[in-house]
């Protein structure tokens, strides 16, 4: 690219702020100049397709969570999904069983859940610890059986569990375990980065986690020869990877196409430099709401707060609420209010995915009673946004008072 171009592409990439009025999204223009910048060079380049920016960001993201076998893919979904077709595939060694129990935690997402179902696994639905948002070790420990084969571990909005005990117990009872860690990029655990405990670990680039690249995802896994069969399953189940003619059509598997863009590649390298000042300006973000909501005459004890597990240092994108069960009876009315004020919201997840109509269509059994915690987290919570720029006092207070609005309702 000439400097000429560059510069005229940089100035119209410039942002403008145009906004008057008060306005609180999930996340502000997520984007950089520089970012989009990134991208439009590889336009130019015109190797759209998945090619040396892929393999160069795998390769930073493998030095960044300190895991040697990585691999991008076109979302976290998609990510999850190769997962559960790589533990049954054929080529894979002591590979699951059509059946085979996996446990999954009722806070999820859709495609925490149906990757499991997909592959012909069955999905057994477990609670959640109230403080943290995901498997508690104990609930775990009474719910694995001789039937169980995997556990689907899902990092919540930063957070976890004991997750050294979890993967312990997987390794005594020999159950594999997957860390879905699509919203906890960056999160430390006992000096150890979340996405670096499971046989296999997934992460998206969705639009409002720690870092975007519009879409994309990515696979974290433990060895070479699960590597190979997840590269196969990427792309078509062809071994173009491994073939000195790339020109051959050589189908060693069965496969999708979960490539990603280079444009997702550029985009996500650019923003993984950054990724530790986002986690620095969410953090500061977060404590500041929190201490102007409590030193406010109006606060009531209206909320409890989503608090780190013990030895965890988070990585937050969102900022979880529990609404005390005094002012409970006007949650709808109040996230109206919020909306209609520019505060986005949403639930914390999906809620208790067992809930959901695609459960009963697909007729996944469970037991509700037993999901006391998830149903609670469904019925009080919700989250807004944090953003990766300093919030003004101004904007800080003005959140403040439509939070605490509650109690008017």
């Amino acid at each position: 690219m000439d400097n000429e171009l560059k510069k005229k592409l940089v100035n119209l990439l410039k942002k403008k702020d145009t906004k008057k009025s008060f306005n609180y999204p999930l996340l502000e223009d997520a984007f950089s100049s520089k970012d989009l910048l990134e991208a439009i060079k590889v336009i130019l380049s015109r190797q759209i397709t998945m090619s040396h920016k892929t393999k160069k960001f795998e390769k930073a993201f493998s030095k960044f969570i300190k895991s040697k076998y990585c691999l991008m893919v076109n979302s976290g979904s998609s990510a999850n999904l190769l997962v559960f077709f790589a533990l049954i595939n054929p080529l894979k060694k002591n590979k699951l069983k059509q059946g085979d129990e996996c446990i999954v935690p009722a806070i999820c997402w859709s495609t925490s859940l149906w990757p499991i179902h997909q592959a012909g696994l069955k999905p057994k639905f477990i609670d959640v610890d109230k403080k943290t948002f995901s498997i508690n070790y104990e609930t775990l420990k009474a719910n694995i059986t001789k039937k169980t084969k995997a556990i689907m571990l899902v990092n919540v909005l930063g957070n976890c569990s004991e997750i050294d005990k979890i993967r312990s117990i997987a390794n005594k009872k020999k159950i594999y375990l997957i860390e879905d860690n699509c919203e906890s990029l960056g999160s430390i655990y006992k000096n150890k980065p979340l996405g670096s405990f499971g046989d296999f670990s997934t992460f998206s680039f969705y639009y409002t986690h720690q870092i975007t690249s519009g879409e994309g995802g990515m696979i974290v896994c433990k060895n070479k020869h699960d590597y190979r069969i997840l590269q196969s399953l990427r792309a078509h189940g062809w071994d173009r990877e491994y073939t000195k003619n790339k020109k051959t059509f050589n189908f060693v598997n069965q496969g999708f196409n979960l490539r990603p863009l280079e444009t997702s590649a550029a985009i996500a390298l650019s923003q993984l430099k950054r990724i530790k000042s986002f986690k620095k300006v969410r953090k500061v973000n977060r404590n500041k709401i929190i201490k102007e909501l409590k030193a406010s005459s109006n606060w009531n004890n209206q909320y409890t707060f989503f608090e780190a597990s013990k030895n965890l240092d988070p990585s937050w994108f969102g900022m979880p609420f529990l609404i005390n069960k005094k002012f409970l009876s006007k949650k709808k009315i109040f996230l109206q209010y919020l909306e209609k004020n520019k505060v986005e919201t949403r639930p914390i997840i999906s809620g208790n995915f067992a809930n959901q109509a695609s459960v009963k269509l697909h007729k996944i059994k469970f037991n509700l009673r037993k999901l006391k915690n998830a149903q609670e987290i469904e019925k009080r919570g919700f989250f807004i946004g944090l953003p990766t720029k300093l919030l003004s006092t101004k904007i800080i207070k003005r959140l403040s008072n439509l939070l605490l609005h509650i109690t008017n309702i």
